[in-house]
């Protein structure tokens, strides 16, 4: 089974936040195969599936960004899962607006949510999905600009978005890290 994980913050206040783009990403690949994402034992909101032919987990911790790796920690020992089965999504300052980068094995490059999964996983070694959403603009700081909404014309842009973050996941799942980084990381955006 492989461990899909949104990463965002629960609540209506950050639902359109690029902080939650993990959340809206999860949200859009249940929506597409008809899965229906429900609170869990594990202070998330889950849903398991068949996925281009493997079993998945989906995965959003309702327990904010901060401490995300306790929930996800919780799922990983109960299925007993590998690390590189675990893949993350979530947003990235370092990247423009719509690029995406598939990596392992690296620190957490002061994202909050990715510090706790590794903290509570014991381990950096697992696939994630950086999504870019650029950087503030002027005198915005980190933090102010994560938390604010997408721009209109960034919105319009999601549904394209989410289905690179798909065709992503769906070649780590079928073709393995190693040769969907080679594809993902190559892409011009």
């Amino acid at each position: 089974m492989f461990l899909l994980v949104g990463l965002g913050n629960p609540g209506p206040e950050y639902a359109m936040t690029r902080h939650n783009i993990g959340f809206l990403f999860l949200d859009h690949l249940a929506d597409r195969h008809g899965l229906s994402l429900k609170g869990s034992k594990w202070q998330a909101a889950t849903a398991k599936g068949v996925l281009w032919e493997a079993p998945v987990l989906l995965c959003k911790p309702m327990t904010y960004m901060n401490r995300s790796g306790s929930a996800v920690g919780q799922v990983v020992r109960f299925y007993d899962l590998e690390p590189s089965r675990v893949v993350v999504i979530h947003d990235d300052l370092d990247l423009p607006f719509g690029r995406l980068k598939l990596v392992a094995n690296r620190g957490a490059g002061g994202h909050n949510g990715i510090k706790s999964l590794i903290d509570h996983l014991g381990t950096k070694d697992f696939p994630r999905i950086r999504v870019g959403v650029g950087r503030p603009p002027g005198e915005a700081t980190a933090s102010d600009y994560v938390l604010a909404r997408f721009a209109s014309d960034e919105q319009r842009e999601l549904p394209g978005l989410f289905a690179r973050i798909e065709e992503a996941v769906e070649r780590i799942i079928v073709d393995g890290l190693p040769a969907a980084m080679n594809v993902v990381n190559a892409e011009p955006r």
